[in-house]
């Protein structure tokens, strides 16, 4: 098997345990003062790549791992909490504080990173927890014309340079089998994030990080989509009870529910 030289897409993204906020202009949620994280899903990435090399998966060993993320300086935060997990190093494209990239425009900068690199697997979160578009591993693959396996709970190496992934599906689950180079992307069973030490944090913070543009990957911001609206979900109303068995039934009659 090829030595692995693995990249791994991360986005920063609200924080999981903060009620997004529909802003005064009703065109998005409220950003401003709102806590920002790595996105869940990715977290699973860059620990499957860890764990890949610490526990010797890849017969041909794991060359590098690069994290890559395209956002604004204060995502250079995220880089370095994925140095301090295990990354060798990080790559930030500069995109400006609330442009909003599509995943169109995402894969097709992934897709030039990737032969700039010459990475030979890409791991990243299915989908980002802010639009859950679950696009952008599947747009990549497409335009790399690689193989691609989505929702991983499960991947192991084989000989000849073959990759084995259990993914989760309606009914339950899936093993698919593609050989190098290729996509997969995490599901939230893959594995278990790990706390990174006091001493990675810190010499993940002297750790340089890469600094590039869009257009240092050919790539410019495209528009395709327009949002016209964004709105709160209307208020859940409060359930009803009922004094005994006879009641419930008829209050379904009632409601036509049988």
């Amino acid at each position: 098997m090829s030595a692995l030289r693995i990249m791994v897409p991360i986005k920063r993204v609200i924080d999981y345990a903060v009620k997004p906020r529909v802003n005064k202009a009703q065109t998005g949620v409220e950003t401003a003062g709102v806590k920002h994280s790595i996105n869940p899903f990715d977290d699973l990435s860059i620990e499957e790549s860890v764990r890949i090399r610490e526990k010797g998966k890849a017969p041909g060993g794991v060359e590098d791992i690069c994290a890559i993320s395209a956002g604004p300086k204060k995502a250079e935060d995220i880089i370095r909490k994925a140095m301090s997990m295990g990354a060798d190093r990080g790559i930030l494209v500069d995109v400006k504080e609330g442009e909003d990239l599509e995943p169109l425009t995402v894969a097709k900068m992934l897709k030039a990173a990737v032969e700039q690199e010459k990475s030979n697997l890409v791991i990243l979160g299915k989908q980002s927890i802010d639009d859950d578009a679950n696009q952008t591993g599947q747009m990549l693959a497409g335009l790399l014309g690689w193989p691609q396996a989505t929702q991983a709970c499960q991947v192991d190496f084989g000989e000849g340079d073959t990759v084995s992934v259990t993914r989760e599906v309606d009914g339950g689950v899936e093993t698919v089998r593609a050989k190098l180079p290729m996509i997969i992307t995490t599901d939230l069973r893959l594995n278990e994030p790990r706390f990174a030490t006091l001493k990675n944090v810190m010499k993940a913070r002297k750790m340089p990080v890469e600094k590039k543009t869009l257009a240092d990957f050919g790539v410019t911001v495209e528009k395709r989509l327009k949002v016209l609206k964004v709105t709160e979900p209307p208020a859940r109303q409060g359930g009803g009870k009922v004094e005994d068995v006879d009641g419930l039934i008829s209050k379904l009659k009632e409601l036509g529910a049988i």
